[in-house]
């Protein structure tokens, strides 16, 4: 029985990733195509020239040359591919950035192999993309940044590479795992005293003790100076790590954090002068997080870019119902349904000016307009009908564009599904709420706003239970407590 249970699983994973569409992956320009090809031109070049310096030159000299030239070559090639297939959404600034690190290592290696640990000179860029791009990515770059080693002149101790290799890896697989600036300074200690131990254990005893040496300090394969080193260059590393995510557009789960702090200013002021979509923005938050985390999306991301997507009506925050607090509704006073389409359509590009504003991430800024993608803003669309009044539907539609990525999808249904689940009676049945949820569910999917979401049907049908979950959480009843004069019960 057991073993029909794990077949019968096997195969309901199988059936999910059959239904993810293809995710087209983001255009590059000519021009960033041809300063990609002419950096790993370079890398070919700096990896191989040395092969042409023998004297006298034959032909088996040029054909190695020729094998290493290409092998650099097609490892960067590969590089880019499988930063692609983990980040289908990665811009050319950031692939420039990896395989710049690359030739960045690949000229450290010539000219400072005879000074330098191979640990300072592989392991700090490895923490950079594993925190930006991916632990996939990350150990990719360690791979062929590790086998690809452009000066065969100098002899590498076989154990120091052997520990650079293996610390590099670590560092790849905890770099994207890690969520705070605090856990990036303890990997910063530990993985220099994880090289120290290891370096004491495999190297050799003559070059253990020499306490007594200055050299001891200063020169490359001496543990403690290669450890020293090592531990420095990465606190620089993590110093440097806010300056690659401004000028490369990156977004580390460290700053996600940061930015979801409700103290930031723009959040802070969305929670004084509009505190209606606030309270709403929280409850959405709710409802994106148990859906993203049930099919394993980006929790970080969505709970941050839940927080933001709707700073745009802080332009007009009483123009929004959740606002007004019993007072004139301003749409009912200019009773024209063309403007009040404006107004809507304005808190989507007053928001991404305040993103602009207060420089958020793209990924961050992305959720503002997709999670209305291009839905129809139809009270005024029906208001407009009853008019009479000569209309286009394409007026009373947001500009889009549509969910581009599952966080933002996720986002857009818990929009929708938010109001309705709120306005749902507390002695509603399940049945009746899930019924709720699927018709709102649905009617995005048919209007064509999930068709570039990357949504499987089986994450959507986990969507629609992760949302149920968190009606079934907050819809509960109250206790009538018995008060008195004097006292009051709780």
């Amino acid at each position: 029985m057991q073993k029909i249970t794990t077949t019968l699983k096997k195969l309901f994973y199988l059936w999910r990733r059959s239904q993810i569409p293809i995710k087209q992956p983001n255009k590059i320009s000519e021009i960033d195509n041809l300063i990609i090809f002419l950096i790993s031109i370079l890398i070919s070049i700096v990896s191989s020239y040395k092969l042409l310096l023998i004297s006298p030159l034959n032909l088996s000299d040029i054909f190695s040359w020729l094998l290493t030239f290409t092998e650099a070559l097609i490892s960067s090639g590969i590089l880019i591919v499988v930063s692609k297939k983990e980040n289908p959404t990665i811009n050319s600034r950031q692939i420039i950035l990896i395989i710049t690190l690359l030739l960045a290592v690949q000229t450290s290696k010539l000219a400072f192999s005879s000074t330098i640990s191979p640990l300072s000179i592989i392991i700090p860029p490895a923490l950079i993309i594993s925190q930006a791009m991916g632990s996939i990515t990350a150990l990719a770059w360690v791979s062929i940044a590790s086998l690809s080693w452009p000066d065969p002149g100098i002899a590498i101790n076989n154990n120091l590479f052997f520990i650079s290799l293996v610390g590099a890896s670590v560092v790849s697989l905890l770099g994207g795992r890690i969520r705070s600036r605090a856990q990036l300074l303890q990997l910063s200690i530990f993985v220099p005293i994880g090289a120290f131990l290891s370096q004491w254990i495999l190297m050799d005893k003559d070059k253990i003790f020499l306490l007594e040496k200055q050299e001891f300090f200063l020169t490359n394969g001496k543990i403690f100076s290669d450890s020293l080193l090592l531990a420095i260059v990465m606190l620089f590393t993590i110093l440097l790590i806010p300056i690659f995510e401004s000028i490369f557009g990156l977004l580390t789960k460290a700053r996600l954090l940061e930015l979801a702090d409700k103290e930031k200013p723009l959040i802070r002021r969305l929670s004084l002068e509009a505190p209606g979509t606030f309270e709403h923005t929280l409850l959405i938050c709710g409802l994106a997080e148990e859906a993203t985390r049930m099919i394993g999306g980006d929790i970080d991301l969505i709970k941050t870019g839940a927080l933001y997507h709707d700073v745009g009506k802080l332009h007009a925050p009483n123009w929004f119902i959740e606002n007004q607090e019993g007072s004139n509704n301003p749409h009912d006073e200019i009773n024209d349904p063309f403007k009040s389409a404006e107004v809507l359509q304005a808190h989507v590009d007053e928001g991404l000016k305040y993103a602009r504003k207060n420089r958020l991430p793209k990924p961050i800024a992305d959720f503002i307009p997709e999670h209305q993608g291009t839905l129809k803003m139809g009270y005024f669309f029906h208001k407009a009908k009853e008019k009479n009044l000569n209309i286009n539907e394409k007026d009373f539609r947001y500009k889009g564009p549509v969910p581009q990525s599952k966080e933002t999808a996720i986002l857009m249904l818990a929009d929708g599904c938010e109001a309705a689940l709120r306005a749902m009676n507390i002695n509603a049945s399940d049945n009746e709420a899930l019924e709720t949820i699927t018709k709102i569910i649905f009617s995005r999917q048919k209007d064509g706003q999930l068709n570039d979401s990357n949504l499987s049907k089986g994450e959507i049908f986990l969507i629609k239970r992760a949302f149920l979950n968190v009606w079934k959480r907050i819809r509960h009843r109250r206790i009538q407590y018995p008060t008195t004069k004097n006292n009051t019960f709780s």
